[in-house]
């Protein structure tokens, strides 16, 4: 009997050794599958982690963004009311003096200018806060980042002071410098600080621009002369043309100073940080140089010149019981008001403009969409490791 087994097996010894290493190699195999889809699943874990986790720090991060915008819309008013101060004009016209039309014409212009300079500056407060916590918020977030040395982060505190106290080319007076910034203990949470004053190339050269296209449209406008909304509309329509002009200085020069001798300025902290503070100003000026930047700023300017448009429009509506059409087309055209009536209203927009109550135009603002997507970019950008750009 165990002849003819040992017989057999001597009979089949290639297929008994065959089989064993087919029955082998597949276990081997097997087991080696296990491991690596152990392994796929261990890292697709962790990246889900680290994507959910850079999520939740951008969401946070837009927070901080709304939240400052709101804080330093007061300090924008006020610096905008200080150089365009109608209130003494109106103020002279209550005493009845001698050329009480020449100071109309003066409250003219300047209700008009700040008005629109109030839109411009909110505008660009909002975009170039998303730049800028955006880009400290990327570098935090890889200063934070597993496996990231403490020792040498990205974004040291006092080169993110100095960097956001930029700020003040835009708002001016420096009472809106952002002197601390909180990211990296509260990502929830961006405190601005009163600070000694100081003076604002950018907004003054924003003034002095509207200013003169406010002049020029307007100027030959007498006050006695009936606008309708939309000759209103057109208006602003050729005022926005004239500033917006200038192909060869873009808008972003009233954000942050164009030229490397200011930028070092900025720079002026210690001396190891200078570099560092530099080289996210720079990065900054990139950015707001991009096309991307200029179509955000557009689409921005658009929808702000609309919700204006739409506040002035509640003045302009045809009395109770008038059988003209609210609804129609022609329903911008049916009502007019003496330019002089029209001044006052105008004048009065920058308080529901640059208001640190989330009002309906800047909460239009903050919500949009395509500012959000725009932000969204320039955080993947600066929150991605250089190793995994290249």
């Amino acid at each position: 009997m165990f002849s003819s087994v040992w017989n057999f097996i001597k009979r089949h010894k290639k297929k008994f050794i065959f089989t064993g290493a087919v029955v082998g190699g597949v276990y081997i195999f097997g087991r080696y599958a296990q491991k690596k889809i152990r392994d796929i699943q261990e890292k697709e874990a962790t990246e889900y982690i680290a994507q959910a986790r850079r999520q939740f720090h951008f969401e946070s991060n837009q927070r901080t963004c709304n939240m400052t915008v709101l804080s330093m819309l007061p300090p924008l008013r006020e610096a905008v009311v200080a150089q365009l101060n109608s209130e003494t004009l109106t103020a002279l016209l209550k005493t009845k003096p001698a050329n009480k039309l020449e100071i109309w014409e003066d409250l003219k212009i300047i209700s008009f200018t700040r008005t629109i300079v109030a839109v411009y500056s909110t505008c660009m407060l909002v975009v170039l806060l998303r730049v800028q916590l955006n880009i400290i918020g990327g570098y935090l977030y890889l200063d934070n980042s597993v496996g990231k040395s403490i020792t040498n982060p990205l974004a040291p505190a006092d080169v993110q002071q100095q960097y956001l106290s930029s700020i003040q080319h835009l708002l001016g007076d420096g009472r809106g410098q952002i002197s601390s910034c909180r990211l990296t203990s509260d990502p929830s949470v961006c405190v601005g600080c009163v600070t000694s004053p100081r003076v604002s190339p950018g907004l003054n050269e924003l003034i002095t621009v509207v200013k003169r296209a406010v002049q020029r449209s307007l100027g030959s406008v007498s006050l006695k002369q009936s606008l309708s909304l939309l000759e209103l509309e057109q208006q602003l329509s050729w005022i926005r043309a004239e500033v917006e002009s200038d192909s060869e200085r873009p808008m972003s020069r009233f954000l942050l100073a164009d030229d490397e001798n200011a930028l070092a300025e900025q720079a002026c902290g210690l001396t190891e940080n200078d570099v560092m503070t530099i080289r996210l100003l720079n990065e900054t000026r990139d950015m707001l140089d991009s096309p991307d930047f200029g179509t955000i700023l557009n689409i921005c300017l658009n929808r702000a010149f609309s919700l204006l448009l739409d506040n002035l429009a509640e003045f302009f509506r045809p009395p109770p019981g008038d059988s003209a059409p609210n609804s129609a087309p022609d329903s911008l055209a049916a009502v007019s008001l003496p330019l002089a009536k029209i001044v006052p209203i105008i004048n009065g927009q920058i308080n529901s403009i640059c208001s640190e109550t989330p009002s309906l135009f800047v909460q239009d603002l903050l919500l949009n969409d395509q500012v959000k997507e725009f932000a969204a970019n320039v955080y993947e950008s600066f929150s991605t490791p250089q190793e995994l750009q290249k």
